[in-house]
């Protein structure tokens, strides 16, 4: 591995660009249609300090940034990448440095070894950050996901009423929200966290994360946060300690290996509620991937298993509104039933869909039909939603129905 060395003090970067301002020029990249942000670029750049890019980058909007040798900071708007207005190309000293600036000595000491790091920033009424530091070709590099300072409700993140009451008066059992990275997934648990916390009875709240991104402040429930590296060591770990802690909630912050699977499903099992996220795309697969990741005899253990402990599970992905102002979240929602218990008992995973696709009057909704209410709603344009239909004559219908109305209106 290349390593950079420090370029020493006659090299420090000078003070950061005014963040006011502004240009007329744009980066050419393609854009999904319906979405209308731009990110400006300047004739004039001039070096950035950390701060500076993550308070212009919050300024923005932006949901994530990108430090890299060879490029500007990236920063992604309303899903679209692009440079960070009047930054200019990184050199590996420079992507060094910012990168650098996150670690405390004790996690420099960890990144140097592993070459790989989680960790989170806090910048003071701006936001809270959530870093992965990383090597590539010898040069360092960091991804940072901005995590707000307020924390939304459902209702703000378009999350139904009546899914979200039905999900907030579970008790005990599994709850999962997959989706693909950059999906909204945590967001959504941390709204369904906060509203227990903001009302109803008092209750004890734990959560295992890696790193923590959202920061709750304790009002009616009692919410301890660990970090996995930092609190705990493993989530298995963490989660068996959870265990002894009289909790009535735990948050795992990913279900990403076998022992954090088997010690979810064994704290369901026991009584416990517990909420964590996967990546993956359908409830369906949800379920496929749990069992699969187990050894062959111990599956149809794991599929009884996980029958009586799965209590739902909301599978979303983001699309940028038609509006231009940001993206909204296409959710597929599963209530499991004793059909649905069934399917999953007797390795049929493969009627999961039909079986939510025709489940509304259990409250459950497919991508297919969550789709079609987004574009009919003019909230996403059919053609940003159309690869993401599975059921072709789902499709279809809504095709000939966003047909009709742009006839209707042309003819007004």
């Amino acid at each position: 591995m290349r390593v950079v060395p420090d370029p020493g003090p006659e090299h420090r970067l000078p003070a950061p660009c005014d963040p006011k301002a502004r240009s007329g020029r744009h980066f050419p990249f393609r854009r999904p249609r319906g979405t209308r942000t731009s990110i400006a670029t300047s004739l004039n750049p001039v070096p950035l300090d950390r701060d500076a890019v993550l308070r212009r980058a919050v300024d923005m909007g932006a949901s994530d940034l990108l430090v890299t040798a060879g490029h500007p900071v990236m920063v992604q708007l309303a899903g679209v990448l692009g440079p960070l207005p009047d930054c200019p190309v990184l050199t590996p000293v420079d992507s060094r440095r910012l990168a650098e600036s996150f670690l405390t000595p004790v996690l420099h000491e960890r990144f140097t070894r592993d070459l790989e790091l989680d960790t989170r920033h806090f910048l003071p009424g701006v936001a809270h950050f959530r870093v992965n530091l990383f090597i590539q070709r010898g040069h360092w590099g960091a991804a940072v996901r901005i995590v707000p300072l307020r924390i939304p409700l459902p209702a703000e993140i378009g999350l139904a009423e009546h899914v979200a009451r039905k999900l907030l008066a579970i008790s005990r059992g599994l709850v999962l929200v997959t989706g693909p990275t950059g999906s909204g997934k945590s967001t959504t648990i941390a709204s369904l966290i906060e509203q227990l916390n903001q009302h109803g009875p008092s209750r004890h709240i734990v959560t295992i994360e890696d790193p923590i991104e959202f920061v709750f402040e304790p009002r009616t429930a009692v919410i301890e946060q660990r970090e996995v590296g930092v609190d705990t060591k493993t989530y298995a770990r963490g989660l068996r300690g959870a265990l002894r802690q009289m909790p009535h909630v735990i948050f795992v912050g990913e279900m990403r290996d076998l022992s954090s699977m088997s010690m979810a499903l064994s704290a369901a099992e026991t009584g416990n509620l517990v909420i964590s996220t996967m990546a993956t795309q359908s409830a369906a697969q949800t379920v496929t991937r749990i069992v699969d990741s187990f050894p062959p005899h111990q599956q149809p253990q794991i599929r009884s298993q996980l029958s009586l402990t799965l209590r739902a599970v909301v599978s979303q992905l983001l699309l940028p509104r038609l509006d231009g102002h940001g993206r909204v979240a296409a959710r597929e929602i599963l209530f499991v039933t004793q059909a649905i218990q069934n399917l999953i008992r007797d390795d049929k995973v493969h009627q999961i869909p039909n079986a939510v696709a025709t489940g509304l009057k259990d409250d459950m909704l497919s991508m297919d039909d969550a789709l079609g209410e987004l574009v009919d709603r003019s909230l996403v344009d059919f053609e940003v939603a159309y690869p993401n239909f599975n059921d072709t004559e789902k499709r279809a219908a809504v095709q000939r129905r966003v047909f009709r109305t742009g006839q209707v209106e042309g003819h007004a």
